[in-house]
């Protein structure tokens, strides 16, 4: 402990941002990216890329694929239906063995070429909150520490700054790198206070059963039983059953949960148990239209439609549940608000960043040539541009590696996962090797990288940024690109403003007589 409160609060915020920024800049991340994930779906998967239509599909055009499912013996089956962000159908189910995914054409019903890739919906967004460690599920534990961490962060760096309304109206762009670095972390930090706040919070209380089991288990047998019914999924607590149930019409059924919600439409239809006597069709609303995230949830039996359950009204608690996670995982539709979403996602990046930076440069002159300071820079630059790199790798992966292709045993989408890892492992090293300039290095790498991948993405579709801002449905392509454009322009003048830095502090720790000649 520090001899007064305000110093320990600084060798709090210190240390817990030192220790776990680096995993905090990863969650960030990632879960900005996931912002728009549905919109780099449509980016990496060029075959999905199609108008929207008034007009959708009957969901008995999906009978042949139940029926497959069900041929297969799939626990599930299910189909999501397009919207405002998503123009085509989905179809899913699984089996022990694997999961089968397709994206179905909204006009033709006809199955759309095989894209080969997870996406953001299923790399991106699962990263965000295990880290892909699912071994008893380190990855939520560690996500979770990290939140904690970040709860830290924003309180003890309320208390440290005692001018900090004052911080935020400054920045001085010609000041030395710790004075400039500071500003922007404090500006960073002050502008996304209650956005870091309310998301980290939102996040644990999303993963609460994860963290605080004893809840659950002093209330629900075990978690599965309170899984169920948290989320309206009591119907699926039903045994196998035996072969040979008829399923009664999709659209039938579909029609009476619509008259339930008041002439809303699903988004979801799941069928549990297909072919099999204890079959049901559950049908999920949409929360398009509201921030509480309801999981309004209709239950038929599969073999007569009769109605089975219906998910209850929510109690004031669980409602409270239900917002932070609506307000967390931004399913409502509201562009202007998902740009917000976006941008102090970003100025968390960007305040964690900082904060790394700050730190390293108020030791740089006493403890550069030590391991241990190598070592934490190292760390940095593979956590904040090395990660970036890595996402970029994992796009240009997806414009590149031909459909179909194969090696040493792993399909197309393995391989773009492989290159996101061994990209971002080699960020890592080379922080330890160019420890000097590895942040012009690594910025520049990422502008010349953004460049190329949407260049790739003209070369290999045909839709460049004319081509998709002159399509309405096309515009998601455009915003990706653009995106990648402004990144790269960023990234450059970065590169740009360091590789300056550099050189002054070079020649101003030179004796006068080399300066002037």
């Amino acid at each position: 402990m520090e001899p007064d409160f305000r110093r320990s609060m600084g060798w709090l915020h210190t240390w817990a941002g030192v220790v776990l920024g680096s995993v905090l800049f990863a969650i960030f991340w990632m879960g900005t990216l996931s912002v728009f994930d549905s919109e780099i779906d449509l980016w990496m998967k060029p075959a999905t890329r199609m108008a929207h239509v008034d007009n959708m599909l009957p969901l008995e055009s999906f009978r042949s694929s139940l029926d497959e499912a069900a041929a297969a013996k799939a626990s599930f089956w299910n189909v999501t239906l397009p919207n405002d962000r998503d123009a085509v159908f989905h179809t899913h189910y699984g089996t022990r063995q694997k999961m089968i995914s397709r994206d179905i054409d909204p006009v033709t019903g006809h199955v759309l070429p095989d894209s080969g890739t997870l996406g953001a919906t299923e790399f991106i967004f699962p990263f965000h909150y295990t880290l892909n460690l699912e071994l008893m599920n380190l990855g939520e534990w560690i996500v979770g520490l990290a939140s904690m961490a970040m709860l830290i962060l924003c309180i003890t760096g309320v208390i440290i700054h005692r001018k900090i309304f004052a911080d935020f109206f400054t920045f001085r762009s010609r000041a030395k790198s710790r004075r400039m670095l500071l500003d922007l972390h404090n500006i960073s930090g002050v502008l996304g206070l209650p956005f870091h706040i309310i998301l980290t919070f939102s996040g644990l209380v999303i993963l609460g059963a994860t963290y605080f089991p004893a809840g659950v288990t002093a209330v629900y047998p075990n978690t599965r039983a309170y899984f169920f019914e948290s989320n309206g999924l009591s119907f699926l607590s039903v045994k196998h059953g035996k072969p040979g149930a008829s399923g009664v019409s999709l659209d039938e059924t579909a029609m009476k949960a619509r008259a339930l919600w008041g002439g809303d439409e699903p988004h979801l239809v799941l069928v549990a148990n297909p072919g099999m006597t204890t079959s049901r069709i559950a049908f999920f609303r949409g929360n398009e239209n509201q921030v509480v995230s309801d999981r309004d949830v209709i239950a038929f039996d599969g073999s007569t439609g009769k109605l089975l359950s219906r998910a209850p009204h929510l109690t004031p608690i669980m409602r409270s549940q239900r917002f932070l996670s609506g307000l967390h995982l931004i399913e409502f539709h509201h562009w202007v608000l998902r740009w917000i979403y976006f941008v102090l996602g970003l100025g968390s990046c960007v305040l964690i960043a900082t904060g790394f930076l700050f730190w390293m440069e108020s030791r740089r002159k006493k403890q550069e040539k030590q391991i241990g300071f190598r070592l934490v820079e190292a760390i940095a630059a593979g956590s904040v541009t090395g990660i970036i790199l890595a996402t970029l790798a994992f796009f240009t992966a997806n414009r590149l590696i031909p459909h179909g292709a194969q090696m040493f045993g792993l399909e197309r989408a393995s391989l773009e996962v492989c290159a996101f890892y061994w990209v971002w492992l080699g960020t890592f090293v080379h922080g330890w090797v160019r420890s000097t300039r590895v942040w012009i290095e690594q910025s520049a790498a990422i502008a010349v990288l953004a460049l190329a991948v949407a260049v790739l993405n003209w070369l290999t579709t045909g839709d460049h940024l004319v081509h998709t801002l002159s399509h309405r449905y096309l515009w998601p392509v455009a915003g990706v690109d653009m995106v990648l454009l402004v990144g790269a322009v960023l990234a450059l003048l970065a590169a740009r403003h360091l590789s300056h830095r550099v050189r002054n502090t070079v020649l101003s720790a030179r004796p006068a007589g080399e300066q002037a000649a």
